[in-house]
């Protein structure tokens, strides 16, 4: 399948359509076998002509509805990636080309870099990008062609596999605390046995190893494995066995995900610990064995206590003992001395001052409280005595003292200035009103003739001869009496 170039259709193609859909030739006429006619086609001596935006549309919907998601298989080229974020690329194999669009939402799931010449497996939909009339693929899902196929073989096995029960927590035995001979079946000239034993010699050199030789790759060598797992478990020369090799790709790994291997390790009545690869690889294996181990390494530790620490626990087990015997030896004598602590306890002078020490303790307790509630009390007086001087009223009468004074200070320069105003405005009056006051002209040397009535005489006709007047002058009053008239002018 690797390398190979071909294009898997998952469902029969007849699957979805519409027949009532179908668009037919008939005697060199286009028309639409639909059940309604087009609503914006013209309609010419019984022929149904379609715009060309009409007849894309109804491609479209056939492709969309006549063909189920398909599998393709193919090439990348022509990749590109737009500021949109979307994909547009084209799968070809040795004879054919086909347009693809993959956009933003599906291809941030793809967990790969593609890239022109990559092998690649896609799932999608075919449809018709109306604009330019072109058939395209619009891809939902993608996936390296090589581990790929691998892929869903291996998960569509994990599904049947699991689905009979083999994977179940219920089958899975116990490893053995403490095995005498660990069989570890792998290849004898791999890196896995190397660190097994490494291991092995590190934490409990006393358990005893039997390699069982398999090749762990490659043609047959998954049924190699499956028939040593059921040799080991007929000689039955172990207590547990480990089925171990070091990581690779899945292609390298395939031998332990195929059904046989699964199916002896199912059989197997021996305990068996798989550690496939490296922690980020899972086979089938593993989920079919008693135990997964992430490395061989780690399974090796699985399998072996530590002798340090067994050492340790014999001595804390002597010590044990040794206290046990010092226990016994003191029992008898603390039983004599038993009946004399009861009667001490049960004494009323102990009572007393187990009493009276309690109460000095509660009344520790007591005191140490209250004086806590004292301080916090305090504390609270502080913080409202602090908030009543910021809110006191001999402050906030001194602060409205002193923008009364401001005020009264801006009152009086304003009341200074309006006078001075007012008092220049006033000579200015004076002045104009001097300019015209007849007390001016008097006081040039001119008189005010006035009647005894008030009067004041303005024309010589308004007067007789030995008529009385008054003469105002600028400073004093003359009487006097009319001697002569001239009322010339």
């Amino acid at each position: 399948m690797k390398g190979g170039r071909r294009a898997c259709i998952n469902a029969p193609l007849g699957h979805g359509r519409q027949p009532e859909r179908w668009l037919y030739l008939l005697k060199g006429e286009y028309h639409a076998a639909m059940s309604d006619t087009p609503t914006q086609s013209n309609t010419t001596a019984g022929r149904v002509v379609l715009s060309v935006s009409q007849l894309n549309r109804e491609v479209r919907e056939l492709l969309e509805t006549g063909l189920p998601m398909l599998w393709v298989e193919g090439e990348l080229s022509n990749f590109s990636r737009p500021a949109s974020g979307h994909w547009y690329f084209s799968l070809k194999d040795a004879r054919a080309q086909i347009r693809c669009a993959m956009f933003r939402p599906r291809n941030r799931l793809v967990r790969f870099r593609p890239d022109n010449g990559t092998q690649i497996l896609v799932r999608g939909r075919i449809s018709l990008y109306e604009p330019r009339g072109d058939y395209q693929l619009i891809v939902d899902s993608m996936e390296e062609a090589g581990d790929g196929a691998l892929r869903r073989e291996f998960e569509a096995l994990k599904a049947r596999l699991q689905a009979e029960g083999l994977f179940d927590a219920a089958c899975k035995r116990e490893l053995p605390p403490l095995p005498r001979r660990i069989g570890v079946i792998t290849s004898p000239s791999g890196a896995a046995i190397r660190d097994v034993l490494h291991v092995l010699r590190r934490r409990f050199p006393a358990i005893g190893i039997l390699v069982y030789p398999v090749p762990v790759q490659g043609q047959g060598a998954g049924q190699q494995i499956a028939d040593m797992i059921r040799l080991a478990d007929a000689r039955r020369d172990v207590d547990v066995l480990l089925l171990t090799r070091g990581g690779g790709s899945l292609e390298d790994l395939w031998a332990f995900n195929e059904e046989a291997v699964a199916r002896a390790i199912a059989e197997c009545r021996l305990p068996l610990v798989s550690a496939v690869g490296h922690e980020t690889d899972t086979s089938i294996a593993d989920f079919v064995a008693d135990r997964r181990a992430p490395t061989p390494s780690a399974a090796a530790e699985l399998l072996s206590p530590d002798g340090a620490a067994l050492t340790g626990r014999l001595e804390q087990f002597g010590l044990r003992l040794a206290r046990q015997m010092r226990g016994r030896l003191q029992f008898h004598g603390d039983r004599l001395h038993s009946l004399r602590r009861r009667l001490s306890r049960q004494h009323p002078g102990r009572q007393v001052r187990d009493h009276g020490q309690r109460l000095d303790e509660l009344d520790l307790r007591l005191r140490t409280a209250w004086t806590r509630i004292r301080q916090l009390q305090e504390l609270r007086l502080a913080q409202l005595h602090q908030r009543l001087q910021h809110q006191h009223p001999a402050r906030r009468l001194r602060a409205a003292q002193q923008q009364l004074e401001h005020l009264e200070h801006q009152l009086l320069t304003a009341h200074g200035r309006g006078l001075e105003r007012r008092r220049q405005h006033l000579a200015a009056l004076a002045r104009a009103l001097d300019a015209v006051s007849p007390l001016a002209t008097v006081s040039r040397g001119y008189a005010i003739l006035q009647r005894p009535d008030g009067s004041v005489v303005r024309d010589a006709g308004m007067v007789t001869r030995g008529e009385r007047l008054s003469a105002r002058l600028a400073r004093g009053r003359i009487d006097c009496r009319v001697e002569d008239i001239d009322d010339a002018t």
